[in-house]
């Protein structure tokens, strides 16, 4: 991804940037700019919103079609169709109110102050939720990375825990920078990241020696709710849409960049979920990347980038709760002091964050809850909200009620997916902790 400037004294209200201070403008690896990087091409957008799209959603493709059966691939489409949906009617909300900047801005827009603080609590909800996801794959893959060299130490056993503890010590000084133009390039590791895993399974499946293993049933319907979350949470990047859309050399071409965008991730993560779940069947993993033979070496190299992808998103993740702290800090402290609080407090939630994963390193229940929790409201009932709000006039009657729909859908998807994947934690740690 291209580098973009952005006011760090402005961005967390998420406004135009209207002010002069002194170096105020820093760089950042995403189309956030709103005043002079309107220059962003077609082609550059669609590779944005691709990097925005895929993550960690791919590892459990796989995992979700066992669960769900081979109909719940129909659901994976379905639900990349609705999201597509969902991002064109954003750019219609922007269109309609040019003063809208950002995701929080339309939920001003659309319902004022507390429209723009329940946006808020979701977007840093899914920060959160996102960093302990990320936290439990670290925790999985680098223990499948180092089996030899750290499976046991002098007689005795050594800790995966222990090792995920040091990656994270190793990560921790990256929460204290506050330039973030040092860590630009890291954005653009996601479609990189993704290749390298999507590469591997089809490797695996084509030259491995992987006997096939298919025996997935048609449909299992009562985990639809838990697997629905599942594929929401790779289809939740639409925070970010609204400075992509304002970053734009041709703003009118977003439901273009949209539906490319999401045709790519969608075929991507069909292909990987099919892939996946014929080859290991039953006994497919979480994660697609533990299920691979051990033996291979293209295994050892996607280890080792799902075990990097979680090191280098930390303070990128981290970035917009560190600016909204240091611009609720008094302004009579220095800079110095300010960046030390800051040093301080993502190293402390960053901990919390290591303590949560390890009590919880559950994956697929913890990604299924995110996705149906978080995930669902700000990539469908969020914008099908805003839509309805901001766009009413106009409006046909049969997209009031299409949207009003979704809005329902969204609810009620996001109530029983949230249920059944608790329920599924809970059960899961009773039995391990013997409660």
């Amino acid at each position: 991804m291209s580098r973009t400037k952005i006011c760090v004294g402005c961005v967390e209200e998420n406004k135009e940037c209207e002010c002069e201070h002194e170096n105020s403008v820093k760089e950042l690896g995403l189309e956030l700019d709103h005043t002079t990087c309107e220059n962003s091409s077609c082609l550059h957008s669609v590779i944005n919103m691709v990097g925005m799209l895929i993550g960690l959603g791919q590892l459990s493709m796989p995992y979700a079609v066992e669960n769900g059966g081979w109909i719940s691939i129909f659901l994976l489409i379905s639900i990349g169709v609705l999201t597509t949906y969902t991002s064109h009617i954003l750019g219609n909300c922007l269109r309609r109110n040019p003063k809208s900047k950002s995701y929080s801005d339309l939920g001003h827009s659309a319902f004022g102050r507390h429209g723009r603080l329940i946006v808020s609590v979701f977007i840093y909800l899914e920060i959160f939720m996102a960093l302990v996801s990320y936290t439990i794959s670290l925790h999985d893959n680098i223990a499948a990375a180092f089996p030899a060299t750290f499976g046991h130490r002098n007689g005795g056993h050594f800790h995966a825990g222990k090792l995920t503890a040091v990656a994270v010590a190793i990560a921790l000084p990256s929460l204290w920078i506050r330039d973030l133009s040092s860590m630009s390039f890291l954005s653009s590791g996601g479609i990189l990241m993704s290749a390298i895993i999507f590469g591997s399974v089809v490797y695996t499946a084509v030259f491995g020696g992987v006997l096939g293993d298919g025996r997935i049933p048609v449909l299992r319907l009562g985990n639809i709710p838990r697997v629905s979350g599942i594929y929401l949470f790779g289809f939740g990047g639409h925070i970010v849409f609204p400075n992509l859309y304002t970053s734009m050399k041709d703003p009118s071409k977003f439901t273009k960049v949209s539906i490319v965008s999401f045709a790519m991730v969608t075929a991507l993560y069909t292909a990987l979920a099919i892939t996946g779940a014929k080859m290991f069947g039953p006994s497919v993993n979480s994660q697609i990347t533990l299920s691979l033979p051990k033996h291979l070496l293209v295994t050892k190299i996607a280890l080792w980038a799902t075990v990097l992808t979680p090191m280098t998103k930390y303070a990128l993740e981290f970035a917009p709760l560190a600016i909204q702290l240091e611009r609720s800090l008094p302004s009579t402290m220095t800079d110095r002091t300010k960046l030390v609080a800051r040093g301080f407090v993502g190293s402390a939630l960053l901990l919390v964050i290591l303590a949560l994963a390890l009590t919880v390193p559950y994956f697929g229940y913890v990604l299924s809850l995110t996705g149906s929790l978080v995930s669902v409201t700000i990539a469908v009932t969020l914008p099908s909200a805003f839509y309805l709000k901001i766009c009413w006039e106009g409006m046909s009657k049969f997209t009031r009620v299409a949207n009003l729909g979704f809005v329902v859908f969204g609810c009620v998807l996001g109530v029983l997916g949230s249920l059944d994947s608790s329920k599924m934690l809970a059960k899961e740690l009773i039995r391990v902790h013997g409660g």
